[in-house]
């Protein structure tokens, strides 16, 4: 028989320059990885789509533009200004909303306001945890990270760079 995990508030593994504390990955679970997170000001994760792993999103302070849905075009620049062909558009979630994505939809989320948004994270298959260091490694230097940098990190880890990362302020300042 298996141990189960009891974490105390704070508790986990901080991937510092990502702003997620990892508390449930692959080294426990065969099924998915959890994070929260703490999204900053002006963060826009950029649209990207992910082959395999499907997310749930779950905002616990703070508002975030959220996107879900295949565009009409999938344009280049900003994609907050994307719509579906049956008529989604980008919405604004608070506490308590939810954004599940499945495999193979684009998604993206932006923090339009003057404080960081605090979420809880689940992905599966297992280990995002892996991806989320390499990109902690980019988006931890001075300088805005190179988008071509993302987008191989990205890549290595089956996920499509649509649109641009905007990292907004700092994590961990």
């Amino acid at each position: 028989m298996t141990d189960g995990l009891v974490l105390p508030p704070g508790a986990g593994h901080r991937i510092q320059g990502a702003g997620m504390t990892l508390k449930v990955g692959a080294e426990r679970s065969m099924n998915w990885s959890m994070f929260e997170a703490d999204v900053p000001p002006g963060f826009d994760v950029g649209a990207h789509v992910h082959g395999e792993a499907e997310e749930l999103f779950y905002i616990l302070q703070g508002e975030l533009d959220l996107l879900a849905f295949e565009p009409r075009t999938r344009t280049i620049g900003d994609w907050r200004t994307w719509e579906s062909d049956t008529g989604a558009k980008v919405v604004r979630g608070g506490p308590g909303s939810v954004m599940f994505v499945p495999p193979g939809c684009p998604h993206a989320f932006w923090n339009p306001g003057p404080a960081p948004v605090r979420m809880l994270f689940l992905v599966a298959p297992p280990g995002h945890e892996r991806y989320l260091e390499e990109l902690a490694e980019l988006l931890a230097r001075p300088e805005p990270p190179d988008q071509a940098a993302v987008a191989s990190v990205r890549a290595r880890h089956d996920i499509r760079q649509l649109t641009p990362m905007v990292p907004g302020r700092l994590h961990d300042q």
